[in-house]
């Protein structure tokens, strides 16, 4: 099977559309570029489709390297036939490669080895003729050196036969399917460890069984979790007798001496070589099946944090709250950079409410501030209190912003270098207040996986993981742009074709020659070739640059389109930019040619209609329930306001202002039947919930979605 072919099989998608996809992939074109400024050759395939192309041929090329290794080593063993060679090319997954390779594979000492060794496999052969009556006798022939009686030699026999049933694929092939179809997945709790405090979290699962078939992944990744702690031992288990009955169907042909033997040598089989290689294959496929689970639902919660509502350019005071420490507050400019800091004690044990309010206000005055972004965490609701009584001179938008991740930014050598006269506590209350003015190009400098917007992601294949949050993290940084004159180093090492090297390039060629006046200027950094600005240009923005549209998602390459364009209406590129009235009376197939297409035209014409306009959502004022401040003000059937803050294949978890997140299972979430919670809730949504339950004692609140 051809590479296209394996493509096509997986995805359904068009021959053309992923040839041409995997011919610019080839060209080391990113997804991104090719989404967005090639999609007359890919048929408009979108940055999804072309991730699925991407995934498929890398499984294609890792299969096809695969193969290449076993039929070497099969050569170097001089065991390679026509028909094995065939076999193995044919193959079109990696188990039945494996389960092909796996009577040729070199492996540690066994007891099949041990008996050819001492010269039984002619024995074992005799007994699987099945025509033998007398193997008594026919056994006496093979004691001597090692094997001291027909005991031994039978034995010795009996585990050579062992190991042949265990290699036969078709025997391997009905046991799979067998588990897949019919495995339990149980759990016996260990009693040493029931008292212990962390237990407790795992209660559900200390005895429990379940088809593995059917078990949700959040629940595998749990029980599982609860099994390295040390918690519960886990278990599979099929038919053991209708699985043996199969192989003894295949196997069996009369009902002699050598019958017996061989039916001893299959519960040996079954026992020690096939039940615990396929149950732990079968059970790590369940593994593989629940991380793919768990990623896809971190990918979506993760695209919808990073692209959430931006304040914007806007002076910003964010406040760390905490009681014994105080408060630490920073004053930010438009820019994000940090202009002031210092603390405030408003809660105990000093409690400086007055002095801590009067700072507020003066500093508010003294930079400017257009907003006040609070910390989440420890004291956040006292702190939001506080300064929603002070009496501002204008409108001073409060927001409550989350802290998730900001220790980790605060400590890391990115942080550090950015302000390397600073402490912890200053770089922390600035993430807060820049995640307010655009959580985009700050929520990029924390590793993925802290940010805690989704389930069990210390648990799953930690590079798959990795592998998908950095193409969420690219594909979302493209589809703002950024700008290039501040962005941080972070956020354009995320660029399509730029990288953490041309970053820093970028970075400290600004820092020298000061700001880029056109994307021009962009072919100056050092190292930065022909192929590295064609994938990025177009997703880096210059505003107030000598040519407005280097200030738009337009690519470079179609400049020459658009001043023929605003040659032919007679106007410049400036009057055209944001006309729709001349936009709209535009003849696009007066511009397609070879290369560029009406897709290509369209979105050309869209962007110049509204340049720069950012695809999201502009931030919103969001004020908690004032009267509840902890887990023992909450009572059932209270409506309450809520932000969505984290969403699983279960459900979603609802901050209500208070140390605990409310869960809405997705029994919860509608009347009908939910698939996908992310049809029905996204991450930070504003949201109205009624409390169903609350459990004081395990810090457990049950929310129902409330819908007018």
């Amino acid at each position: 099977m051809s590479l296209i072919s394996y493509v096509i099989s997986q995805t359904q998608l068009p021959e053309v559309s992923i040839k041409n996809t995997i011919q610019l992939l080839n060209e080391d074109c990113t997804i991104p570029f090719i989404s967005r400024y090639r999609k007359e050759a890919t048929g408009n395939l979108d940055e999804v489709q072309i991730g699925d192309i991407v995934k498929y041929k890398e499984q294609f090329e890792t299969l096809e390297k695969r193969k290449a290794t076993i039929l070497k080593a099969l050569e170097e063993q001089e065991v390679l036939t026509a028909e094995l060679k065939a076999k193995v090319n044919a193959c079109q997954d990696s188990t039945t490669l494996e389960d092909l390779y796996l009577p040729y594979k070199k492996s540690r000492k066994t007891k099949a080895e041990t008996a050819r060794q001492n010269g039984l496999e002619p024995l074992a052969k005799i007994i699987m003729s099945q025509n033998n009556n007398d193997l008594e006798s026919t056994s006496q022939r093979f004691v001597k050196g090692n094997i001291s009686s027909s005991e031994d030699a039978l034995e010795g026999a009996r585990h050579i036969i062992a190991e042949w049933i265990n290699e036969r694929s078709d025997i391997r092939s009905n046991l799979r399917h067998q588990l897949e179809r019919h495995a339990m997945i149980s759990t016996k709790v260990v009693k040493s460890k029931i008292s212990e405090e962390n237990a407790q979290k795992f209660r559900d699962y200390f005895e429990w069984e379940e088809a593995l078939n059917r078990i949700p992944s959040h629940r595998l990744l749990a029980i599982l979790r609860a099994e390295s702690e040390g918690f519960v031992r886990v278990k599979i288990d099929i038919d053991n007798e209708r699985a043996l009955n199969h192989i003894n169907r295949k196997i069996l042909k009369s009902q002699n001496d050598c019958a017996d033997q061989i039916e001893l040598a299959i519960v040996d089989a079954y026992k020690r070589l096939l039940f615990p290689s396929l149950s732990n294959e079968i059970l790590q496929k369940a593994k593989d099946k629940a991380d793919e689970a768990a990623i896809s639902i971190f990918a979506k919660n993760l695209k919808q944090l990073l692209l959430g509502s931006p304040l914007g350019e806007k002076r910003v005071l964010a406040i760390d709250p905490g009681y014994k420490s105080g408060c630490k507050v920073v004053c930010l400019d438009e820019k994000g950079d940090l202009k002031h800091n210092e603390n405030i004690y408003p809660h105990a044990p000093k409690n400086d409410q007055i002095g801590a309010m009067k700072k507020i206000s003066f500093l508010v005055e003294a930079h400017k501030i257009d907003a006040i972004a609070i910390g989440n965490g420890t004291a956040s609701r006292e702190t939001e209190a506080l300064v929603r009584k002070i009496r501002f001179n204008k409108d001073i938008q409060v927001f409550v912003v989350s802290e998730a991740g900001a220790s980790i930014y605060s400590a890391s050598k990115i942080a550090r270098d950015e302000f390397p006269n600073y402490d912890v506590t200053v770089r922390g209350s600035v993430s807060i207040g820049r995640r307010l003015q655009d959580p985009l190009a700050e929520l990029v400098k924390i590793d993925a996986k802290s940010i805690g917007v989704g389930q069990y992601q210390h648990d799953v294949d930690q590079t798959k993981l990795k592998k998908e949050l950095d193409v969420v993290v690219e594909n979302c940084v493209n589809a703002v742009g950024v700008n290039i004159n501040t962005a941080s180093h972070s956020l354009l090492s995320y660029v399509s074709g730029i990288g953490p090297k041309l970053a820093e390039n970028i970075v400290n060629y600004r820092s020298e020659k000061g700001a880029f006046t056109s994307r021009n200027d962009i072919k100056n950094v050092s190292r930065l070739g022909d192929k590295a600005f064609e994938q990025g240009a177009g997703f880096m923005r210059i505003k107030d640059g000598e040519n407005p549209l280097d200030d738009s998602a337009v690519h470079p390459e179609s400049y020459s389109i658009i001043e023929q364009m605003a040659k032919d209406m007679s106007v410049s590129i400036s009057e055209l930019i944001g006309n729709k009235t001349i936009l709209q009376q535009i003849n696009l197939k007066n511009y397609i040619t070879n290369s560029v297409g009406l897709l290509t035209l369209e979105d050309i014409i869209k962007e110049l209609e509204k340049p720069s306009l950012d695809i999201r959502e502009q931030a919103k004022v969001f004020t908690f329930n004032q009267n509840i401040k902890t887990i023992n003000d909450l009572r059932e059937g209270q409506l309450l306001p809520g932000i969505v803050n984290n969403i699983t294949a279960f459900g979603c978890f609802v901050d209500i202002g208070i140390k605990e997140s409310g869960l809405i299972h997705v029994s919860n979430l509608s009347d009908t039947f939910v698939k996908d919670v992310n049809e029905h809730v996204h991450l930070h949504q504003q949201i109205i919930v009624k409390v169903l339950d609350i459990d004081v004692t395990r810090k457990r609140i049950q929310l129902k979605l409330h819908t007018k």
